[in-house]
């Protein structure tokens, strides 16, 4: 017969061993932290930390305050951070702690042994169609006066690439609503355009009018490094409240940190692919391309990168595709992006490094000309340096048989202008030349279209047709 003294000694133990276990199943772990000790411009130094770059921190500060950072770059037991706002309030020694995810959950029929935390390195953004009409910034919060967002859910900011080969043709067009791309130099839809300009030449203007005009089901807006005063102007006299109804716009405008511009515009490339892989056609506009790059450029150097090209480092023109590539159509039968990428080019020139990278790996351009500018032609649309690289499988045999006569004549006169503007050209002399000189003026008036004016696909091309006849 067992003693029950000892009984009674073995079940106080098993109860005091349950209640020290359930203890540390409740507890929480200890948080490995480091502290600042450099702040050198832009990036944040600090020691005590393990993390992969990518990784989030918070910088504890006194008061109760704290500063959020990313993580760069690290150089031996250095990591270099950079804040998403400004580094007023930083002191010595601040401690630094990881941003973690939730408690990994338990699988059914484990023991209940203590849960861990987790380090979660894949950054979340909301997306879902509860963000239709709403104004954020690069990190998902609500800059509009709507309140907290509400039923969405969570992606990844980088995504995965897709299988080119799983990828659907670009065969459909896509109506612009403005003439001359329409007809000239027609876009299909899963196409990926470059809108190459310098400043005050009417980009703007030519991006609201695809705004409003594009035969989308969705728009996804980014504002990426350009004035926090265009935003407001974009939403209300560009969108319009019919067109911010169906769209979804992200601003990180000139002011904010180098690292929410980035944020930003793989933001608005996220939420355009969750509509893409909800089956929707969806219009993603994003200006600027330049300041996303300018962007990467001040982290780079700003970490020791050695600059290459004209002052940009090698990481610049690696993010470029990583970004444009994640546009484009989706697999056969699912929905697309179609994405027009404005490029500033600095002093008009169309060999600044970006503006040369962008134009190599977009599926056409669209150039703006400040002389046309100048002289009062809107859109000032340079159909001599333009292109679609889609243009000859969206149409037909007769149509591009109509491109490129319009273009003959229309190179034809430009190259004899001086010539005929002084009287030194005498007509008959050039028969060719005497029909484009005749149609030129036809010519002009059908490249120009007014700010609130639509021209469907359907009708440019017969304007077009009609005018050559």
């Amino acid at each position: 017969m067992a003693d029950p003294g000892l009984i009674s000694h073995n079940g106080r133990w098993k109860s005091y061993l349950k209640e020290c276990s359930n203890l540390a199943s409740n507890a929480e772990p200890l948080q490995i932290t480091g502290h600042l000790t450099k702040v050198a411009g832009l990036v944040v130094e600090a020691v005590g930390l393990q993390l992969p770059v990518g990784s989030d921190c918070t910088i504890l500060l006194p008061e109760g305050k704290s500063v959020d950072a990313e993580i760069v770059g690290f150089s031996g037991n250095k990591i270099f951070m950079m804040p998403t706002h400004d580094v007023q309030g930083l002191v010595p020694g601040a401690k630094v702690v990881s941003v973690e995810s939730p408690p990994e959950k338990p699988r059914v029929g484990a023991p209940n042994y203590p849960r861990r935390r987790i380090l979660d390195h894949t950054k979340q953004v909301p997306v879902g169609f509860s963000l239709l009409g709403r104004v954020l910034d690069g990190t998902g919060r609500p800059l509009d006066t709507l309140g907290p967002l509400h039923n969405v859910q969570n992606a990844t900011l980088q995504s995965r690439p897709l299988n080119p080969l799983d990828r659907e043709p670009i065969s459909a067009p896509l109506d612009v609503g403005v003439r001359a791309i329409n007809a000239l130099m027609t876009v299909g839809r899963g196409q990926r355009m470059g809108l190459f300009a310098g400043s005050g030449v009417g980009k703007s203007v030519l991006l609201g009018m695809m705004a409003r005009y594009t035969s989308a089901e969705i728009i996804v807006v980014g504002l990426i490094g350009e004035r926090g005063r265009e935003v407001k102007e974009f939403i209300e006299h560009i969108l319009g409240a019919a067109g911010l109804a169906r769209s979804v716009v992200i601003a990180a405008p000139a002011d904010t940190s180098p690292l929410l511009r980035l944020q930003g515009a793989s933001y608005a490339t996220t939420v355009a692919e969750y509509f893409r892989n909800q089956g929707k056609h969806v219009l993603l506009i994003m200006d600027s391309l330049t300041r996303f790059a300018m962007a990467q450029r001040e982290i780079a150097l700003a970490i020791g990168e050695p600059p290459a090209t004209k002052g940009y480092p090698p990481s610049v023109f690696a993010k470029l595709p990583q970004l444009v590539e994640r546009a484009g159509n989706g697999p056969k039968g699912g929905g697309s992006i179609t994405a027009f990428y404005t490029v500033l080019t600095e002093g008009d020139d169309q060999q600044d490094p970006i503006a040369d990278s962008a134009r190599a790996i977009l599926d056409g351009h669209i150039v703006l000309s400040r002389s046309l500018s100048d002289q009062g032609h809107y859109p000032s649309i340079d159909i001599e340096a333009s292109i679609s690289r889609a243009f000859t499988n969206l149409v037909s045999n007769d149509h591009i048989d109509m491109v490129r006569r319009f273009k003959q004549y229309y190179s034809r006169y430009q190259r004899n202008r001086d010539l005929i503007n002084v009287g030194a050209y005498a007509q008959g002399t050039d028969p060719e030349l005497d029909r484009a000189i005749m149609l030129y003026p036809k010519f002009e008036s059908f490249l120009q279209q007014k700010m609130l004016e639509k021209e469907t696909y359907l009708d440019s091309v017969n304007k077009l047709a009609q005018l050559l006849q």
